[in-house]
């Protein structure tokens, strides 16, 4: 490969990265309403045709942001669990809920992009993701080994943890239950008996 060729890739690859960053900062101050590939191409400094050449729209900035959320959030979960191994019996799991559920208020626009914005991403299929299925993974691997149906108790954790999320995001339930809340869940997904 010629050196002037590395050097277009890697200022492409520096471009795209710019591109997902200044979406996520822009999404993040303003919300993704205000996220247009105009302004897009106003911040990163290129013309509008540039940025269509690395992303075909909106939506699949938003879809790419979305699969950096997805492997951000696996790594902080393996991270909590990991870290709250061995205290006390469930504390791995309690921990990776309790990182879930912090990463979506740290978060908002990007867990807005990951779980709430129309994409193309695909969950529970052949074609999902590598980064949306270690991010399940991880869920999987919170919840003890000798559970009968991981996969689908997982499932139901995430869901639950979600609409926690959302509920609490919106006022929609009360800050201070939280703790009642993840201990119901924990025993309801992962009974200690």
């Amino acid at each position: 490969m010629s050196i002037t060729r590395k050097r277009r890739e890697r200022e492409r690859a520096q471009r795209h990265r710019l591109i997902l960053t200044t979406a996520r900062e822009l999404a993040e101050a303003e919300g993704w309403e205000a996220v247009t590939t105009r302004r897009l191409a106003e911040r990163v400094e290129y013309s509008q045709p540039v940025l269509y050449s690395h992303f075909k729209g909106k939506d699949a900035i938003v879809a790419a942001v979305a699969e950096e959320g997805f492997a951000e959030l696996a790594a902080l979960l393996r991270d909590a669990r990991t870290t709250a191994k061995g205290r006390e019996p469930r504390s791995g799991l309690r921990a990776v809920c309790r990182a879930y559920l912090r990463f979506a208020v740290e978060h908002p626009a990007l867990y807005q992009a990951m779980f709430v914005l129309p994409t193309r991403l695909k969950f529970a299929s052949e074609e999902t993701p590598a980064v949306l299925r270690d991010a399940f993974d991880a869920f999987v691997e919170a919840l003890p080994e000798e559970i009968v149906e991981r996969e689908a108790r997982a499932e139901l954790l995430w869901a639950a943890l979600h609409g926690i999320s959302v509920l609490s995001a919106t006022g929609r339930i009360p800050a201070h239950g939280e703790e009642t809340r993840l201990d119901l869940l924990i025993e309801g997904i992962a009974p200690s008996d």
